[in-house]
């Protein structure tokens, strides 16, 4: 038992400290002249928000998605079934389906998240400023609703040497 705690301990510092030295910046947003509550991806759809209520949020969603999704919250490392996926695929918001990462794009990069190098459309994605639990991180946000996916970080692969580091309870998956 005080194994597996100081193990665990272990882990979650070495996540901690890649955290920290992360120096990537949140991309900026572009504006539109689109009614609040729509945006237009990089294909030219316009999509509308997703909005509703916390009670909504709960009758759709399990706890630990909900958790994760509405409240910021963040899963256990290596407990997600995505960490391990290696099917060909679509990794969809669990929240509103819309499409946010292709297996193409999918790596292991040790950490116990599903991580992958770019979003399927960079429009699917905010990144806003995390400052939260005193480490300077990179929030990654669903677009359509607002959903909490994860972080990103500047300690991926090339060719983007990008890291989207996300919680596997945030998404769904659509095989190929």
């Amino acid at each position: 038992m005080i194994r597996s705690a100081a193990l665990t301990v272990f882990l979650l510092s070495l996540s901690l400290q890649a955290c920290l030295q992360s120096g990537h910046k949140p991309q900026a947003v572009a504006t539109s002249h689109l009614p609040a509550g729509y945006f237009i991806n990089s294909s030219g759809d316009t999509i509308r928000a997703v909005v509703r209520t916390d009670q909504e949020w709960k009758a759709q969603l399990d706890p630990s998605a909900f958790y994760v999704l509405r409240e910021k919250g963040t899963e256990r490392a290596f407990s997600g079934p995505y960490n391990t996926n290696k099917r060909k695929g679509t990794y969809l918001c669990n929240g509103c389906a819309l499409p946010l990462f292709s297996s193409a794009a999918k790596f292991d990069s040790g950490t116990g998240w599903p991580s992958f190098t770019a979003p399927v459309d960079t429009t699917h994605v905010l990144e806003i400023s995390d400052h939260s639990f005193g480490m300077r991180r990179v929030e990654v946000l669903c677009r359509r609703c607002g959903g909490h996916l994860g972080h990103v970080f500047d300690d991926g692969p090339r060719p983007t040497g990008i890291r989207y580091c996300m919680n596997s309870v945030s998404l769904t998956f659509r095989e190929e």
